[in-house]
């Protein structure tokens, strides 16, 4: 078993710990009507987006997400939330720093002792969601189920649906495609982005991640036989039977929409092993981006 496929199968005992713990953390993660940005990079920039459109949905305040590379410092915020798993990453560590001292700052990371635990005002551990592969699966949705569960929105059957996800079989013929098309609402937007970061990551696939209304705006003109698009949460009328025209596979997203996540994981690992790759090794890709000064 590869790191990534110990690690993703870990997670709803993750989920359930950080749920408990999240309470612990009131504090130091945003509170009700705060001007908030959440920050990251790569797969954190997309759990950042998530969380964004969560807790703004949710009437907490208006919430932005950035790559940490792109945060516009000329907007005022009451405070900036930063995921990052390794607590190294330049453009994060880069953010708080420019950042210290004007405005409060959260880190949420799994490893403290790095530089983020003096980059950052404040620091939230997730340590037992920690991993040794290089494409991250636990940490990101760990980190996004404390929030959910901060904003009060972590229902239950989201850790039963994770462990749905991990024991039932993929959709006949899914490891077979050849494209994939990840599509989101609201705060799936993000989970679809991420999904299609874990094809590309451990698979070397094209995969593609639009908002589910984009869809028809250009990019189902390239949809096929040998095309998989797969819905996070509740599609768009009349977009499933549209897709279906095309000759493409259809897959309605069932479950929790981050349980559904965790699917598009395990689909990542399988097409990484149909075409003989290790999932841990990601091509040209580091555990932490670390640039050079």
């Amino acid at each position: 078993m590869t790191h990534v496929e110990d690690e993703l199968i870990s997670q709803p005992e993750c989920w359930i710990r950080a749920a408990s713990e999240a309470a612990g953390y009131a504090e130091v993660l945003p509170a009700a009507g705060e001007r908030v940005a959440i920050v990251g990079c790569g797969t954190s920039y997309f759990m950042a987006q998530a969380a964004a459109a969560l807790r703004e949905d949710a009437g907490q305040g208006e919430t932005d997400a950035f790559a940490a590379s792109e945060f516009p410092y000329g907007r005022g915020y009451d405070r900036v939330v930063a995921l990052t798993r390794s607590g190294t990453t330049t453009e994060v560590l880069d953010l708080l720093g420019r950042l210290k001292g004007r405005t409060r700052t959260t880190a949420i990371t799994a490893d403290p002792d790095t530089p983020v635990k003096t980059a950052a005002d404040e620091v939230a551990v997730l340590d037992f969601a920690d991993e040794r592969s290089v494409v991250q699966t636990r940490f990101a949705t760990t980190a996004l189920t404390l929030l959910r569960a901060h904003l009060g929105l972590h229902p239950d059957t989201a850790v039963t649906d994770a462990r749905t996800a991990l024991a039932e079989p993929l959709p006949e013929g899914l490891v077979e495609c050849a494209q994939f098309a990840f599509l989101g609402r609201g705060w799936t937007v993000g989970l679809a982005n991420e999904a299609g970061l874990k094809m590309r990551e451990a698979a070397l696939a094209w995969a593609e991640a639009y908002p589910a209304m984009e869809y028809r705006h250009g990019p189902i003109s390239v949809t096929t036989s040998g095309t998989a698009t797969w819905m996070f949460g509740d599609a768009p009328d009349g977009l499933a039977e549209q897709v279906r025209g095309t000759g493409a596979l259809w897959i309605a997203g069932a479950l929790d929409p981050l349980a559904e996540l965790v699917r598009a994981q395990r689909l990542a690992v399988a097409v990484a092993a149909s075409h003989g790759l290790d999932p841990d090794s990601p091509r040209h890709l580091t555990r932490s981006v670390i640039l050079a000064r």
